[in-house]
C-alpha cells in the first residue's frame, strides 16, 4: 500500500475514504494520490457537429476551485508523515481513474461511497461501483471514516482452490498489513447447497493449500449469498469483508451482476475488492 489513489468529488464520504487513506498511508509509509476528475457536458447535435468546445478561461477556473477545495481538506487533515499529491484531470470519472491507476503503478483504491438502492442502484449504479467492477488495483471502499484498528477480516469464498491463489496471495498481504483474524466463511444456499461435513472439508483444504494462519473456518446457511455474508460479519464484528469480483460489462452484467458490488451498496462497514479476470467465480 505504497501508493494510495483517493478518488475526491469533495463530498463527505470523499473526506472519510481521504482520511482513512492518510492512516494506511502512514501505517505503510506510502503517498496518497488525491485524484479530482471533472466530467464537463459534450453536447451531440449531428455526426458532423464538433462537440462542445470550451473555453480555457472556464476550464482554468475549475481547476482553480478544485485546487482550493483540495486545499482546504489538506489544511484540515493533512499530516506532515504522510506525502499527498493532489491532481485536477478533466475527462470521464471512470476511464481518468483507470488511466492513473495504470500510469502511477497504484497499489490501493481508497474510495467513499453513498451506497446505491432500488432503481438508483438498478440502472445506474454508483462511481464506487463501476470502480469495482473495473479497476486493476484492488479497491477499498467506505461511506463512514474507520478509525480502526482493522481486527477481523472476512473473507467469502467460493472454495475454487485452483482459481484463486492471487487473490487468497493479496487477502494474505491484506491480513498481514492489519495483523487482523481472518474469517473464511462459506454460504450454504438453496441453490448451493452442500453438506457440512462436504464443505468443512473443503474449507480445510483451502487453508491448507494456501498456508493460512491466524484463520477461522466458518459456514453459513441462508437463503441468499449477500444477506449470509452481510450477517455473518455483523454476527462476529467483522471489521472489514474481502472478496473478488468479476470485471464484468454490458448486458452480461446486467444479467449476472455482481456480489460485490451488492455488498459493497449495502454495507456501512469496509470492502475490500479485487477484480479477478478471466477466473470462474461467482461474485
Amino acid at each position: 500500500m505504497k501508493k494510495i489513489l483517493v478518488p475526491c468529488d469533495f463530498s463527505k464520504p470523499a473526506i472519510n475514504a481521504f482520511r482513512f487513506a492518510l492512516d494506511l498511508a502512514f501505517q505503510s509509509g506510502g503517498t496518497v494520490h488525491l485524484v479530482n476528475i471533472v466530467e464537463l457536458p459534450v453536447l451531440h447535435d449531428t455526426v458532423i457537429m464538433p462537440v462542445l468546445n470550451f473555453e480555457q478561461e472556464l476550464l482554468d477556473d475549475l481547476r482553480e476551485n478544485a485546487e482550493k477545495s483540495f486545499a482546504k481538506i489538506t489544511d484540515k487533515y493533512k499530516t506532515n508523515e504522510v506525502p499527498v499529491k493532489t491532481v485536477v484531470e478533466f475527462g470521464s470519472v471512470h476511464a481518468k481513474i483507470q488511466n492513473y491507476i495504470v500510469d502511477n503503478g497504484i497499489d490501493l483504491v481508497v474510495m467513499g461511497s453513498h451506497g446505491a438502492s432500488g432503481a438508483r442502484e438498478f440502472f445506474i449504479g454508483s462511481n464506487a461501483e463501476r470502480i469495482v467492477r473495473n479497476s486493476t488495483a484492488p479497491v477499498l471502499v467506505l461511506k463512514d471514516y474507520y478509525k480502526g484498528p482493522v481486527k477481523n477480516i472476512v473473507f467469502p469464498n467460493t472454495l475454487d482452490t485452483e482459481n484463486q491463489e492471487d487473490l487468497t496471495l493479496k487477502v494474505k498481504a491484506l491480513q498481514n498489513f492489519f495483523g487482523a483474524h481472518l474469517h473464511i466463511v462459506w454460504i450454504n444456499t438453496p441453490l448451493n447447497f452442500t453438506s457440512d461435513d462436504i464443505t468443512l472439508k473443503r474449507l480445510e483444504a483451502f487453508a491448507k493449500r494456501f498456508m493460512l494462519k491466524n484463520y477461522t473456518l466458518n459456514i453459513v446457511n441462508d437463503t441468499n449469498t449477500e444477506q449470509g455474508i452481510l450477517q455473518f460479519a455483523n454476527r462476529i464484528e467483522g471489521d472489514l469483508i474481502a472478496m473478488a469480483t468479476h470485471a464484468r460489462k454490458g448486458v452480461s452484467h446486467l444479467i449476472y451482476g455482481s456480489l460485490a458490488e451488492d455488498v459493497v451498496n449495502h454495507t456501512k462497514g469496509l470492502v475490500w475488492t479485487y477484480a479477478l479476470k478471466n477466473e470462474p467465480v461467482e461474485a
